[in-house]
């Protein structure tokens, strides 16, 4: 342990203190989290899940992905908005995933507001990108920010549920709006090397 923001495992690799030793914790942290997205459905999935690990563990959710994604369609929001009433009681029984009825239905709600921003916008990626932080260096942590606060009412004006600033902010870290790996961490510059090579859509 190099520091308490800090984790080192493998031999000499430091990673963030939050992804412990859980071999899946730490492929999420090593190949995903934070690296800068743009596909579509991967943003509607990733502003879903973090709607439901709302008062969870994100490890909890993490081992429930591909449950999720199996009964969200893989989250294709055009498959989603069409859900009804028989899917929500498909989903409240399914003990494989979070059985919380109302962010099942919050899912449903999304993906169809998710059409119409698309209709608006272009695109979710188009809509979200113009969300990126400008900063300088590692702000340590917090729950929120002025920018993922603007992010959430604008999404709740539309229509978005479960979309509270935390929600947004942990969304802006996962997807790569802001690059919140901590200094020395291993990740950390090729994440800054992936967001400058972004061709912002």
């Amino acid at each position: 342990m190099t520091d308490e923001t800090l984790i080192r495992t493998d031999g000499d690799t430091t990673r963030c203190a939050w992804c412990g030793t859980d071999p899946l914790y730490v492929a999420y942290h090593d190949e995903e989290w934070g690296l800068p997205m743009t596909a579509d459905i991967r943003l509607f999935e990733k502003i879903c899940l973090e709607g439901f690990q709302a008062g969870l563990s994100w490890i909890t959710i993490l081992k429930k992905r591909e449950a999720f994604r199996a009964g969200f369609a893989g989250f294709d929001f055009k498959k989603v908005a069409r859900f009804g009433e028989d899917d929500v009681e498909r989903l409240v029984t399914d003990a494989s995933i979070v059985r919380h009825r109302g962010k099942i239905e919050s899912t449903i709600n999304n993906a169809q507001r998710a059409l119409e921003l698309i209709e608006a916008e272009g695109s979710l990626a188009t809509y979200f990108w113009r969300f990126e932080e400008e900063r300088d260096g590692f702000p340590g942590f917090v729950p929120k920010t002025e920018t993922s606060t603007r992010l959430s009412k604008d999404l709740r004006k539309r229509g978005w549920t479960f979309v509270g600033p935390t929600t947004a902010y942990a969304f802006m870290q996962a997807m790569g709006l802001v690059n919140d790996h901590v200094p020395g961490c291993h990740v950390r510059e090729a994440v800054d090397a992936a967001r400058r090579e972004l061709t912002v859509p």
